[in-house]
């Protein structure tokens, strides 16, 4: 999938999530995907970190 596929994919989810969740579903759902997509980068950011601290200390 490509990156135009998915933003058409996401996309379509979004609306189709829309038409089947009342506002107060929507609401939570929106405010916990969010979370999880900050957790993921904060986990990214630390492994990012390790990572480079690892390749420094063996040169």
């Amino acid at each position: 999938m490509d990156e135009c596929q998915l933003t058409i994919f996401v996309s379509t989810l979004a609306c189709t999530l829309a038409k089947c969740l009342t506002t107060e579903e929507l609401t939570l759902l929106s405010a916990t995907l969010v979370q999880l997509g900050d957790s993921l980068a904060t986990i990214l950011t630390k492994r990012e970190l390790c990572e480079e601290s690892s390749a420094n200390s063996k040169l």
